[in-house]
């Protein structure tokens, strides 16, 4: 199994090369903190991470 890593540029949790949420391959397998966006619109969270597309992001990508 491949570790999850985390995107550089929008800290969405991938398992590919790719991100593919903002297409851009700068990964990074050291991250921490751990959150789930179901409801980007009404996520006081995903506000402050600029997050408009539920799913797994990493809170702090190195």
């Amino acid at each position: 199994m491949m570790p999850e890593k985390a995107c550089k540029k929008c800290n969405r949790i991938v398992e590919g090369n790719v991100c593919p949420i903002c297409g851009d391959s700068s990964l990074s397998e050291e991250w921490r903190g751990y959150v789930i966006i179901l409801d980007p619109e009404n996520s006081q969270i995903a506000g402050k991470m600029n997050v408009d597309t539920p799913g797994r992001y990493a809170l702090r990508v190195r």
